[in-house]
């Protein structure tokens, strides 16, 4: 329970606020006509550069992570038949390189945490249902809120065309990664990447709501710009 309501209070409702902030500000300079799926888009660039210094990061370790990576690999082929002699390599590479351990274990609580925002805001925040959750100094906007983004798009069901733009951008930015990558792509991750990934990404995420897409896509360009 409280760890519920940490969540709500510390990550959750600030972000919904900023969210209805953005919608409001997008009726203000359309003259009444707020779009949801825009302040999808502009919150999507506001966690984008919360989280930059940490993509950073991310970006500085690749070389000790991708090391690290090689000589887990190795182990097996150094010691055949030994399990306990592997664990105790393990352990060693992990203990020198705790700091790239440790900056995983952060990033990751970082995207779960996001995830689930995002799950929650897409479920009932979109909807109206947490109303209650913005602030008082907070510019007051009509509800329902218009969650038809430019005036095509429904976000609360499923779209293909927004769904193959997804799977279009997946294959863009792991294009992007390869040919900028100085490492050269290991067996097998050009199709893994290029091909396999968009297309089950655009089967496993057919039926979900537009609007979680949308959010994804803004990611995605995001991210491929920084690439670039």
């Amino acid at each position: 329970m409280f760890l519920s309501h940490a969540f709500v209070s510390i990550i959750y409702q600030p972000f919904l606020n900023v969210l209805i902030f953005f919608y409001w500000m997008v009726g203000v300079l359309t003259n009444g006509h707020p779009d949801m799926g825009i302040a999808v888009i502009l919150l999507t660039l506001v966690i984008r550069i919360i989280l930059l210094p940490i993509s950073l990061s991310e970006e500085q370790s690749a070389e000790e992570r991708r090391e690290m990576g090689k000589r887990l690999h190795e182990i097996e082929s150094l010691f055949p038949g030994d399990p306990i002699r592997q664990r105790e390599e393990r352990k060693r590479i992990f203990h020198r390189n705790q700091g790239v351990v440790i900056g995983e274990l952060v990033s990751f609580f970082i995207q779960v945490a996001i995830s689930l925002m995002l799950w929650k805001m897409f479920d009932t925040g979109l909807k109206g249902e947490d109303i209650h959750l913005i602030y008082p100094f907070m510019p007051k906007v009509e509800a329902p809120f218009n969650l038809v983004f430019i005036g095509r798009f429904d976000l609360t069901h499923t779209d293909p065309w927004i769904n193959l733009l997804q799977s279009v951008m997946i294959f863009l930015v792991e294009t992007a990664n390869i040919l900028t990558s100085p490492y050269p792509p290991m067996k097998g991750e050009v199709v893994r990447l290029q091909l396999v990934l968009p297309v089950i990404s655009f089967l496993v995420f057919m039926f979900l709501p537009a609007g979680k897409k949308i959010f994804v896509i803004s990611t995605l360009v995001v991210s491929l710009f920084l690439t670039i």
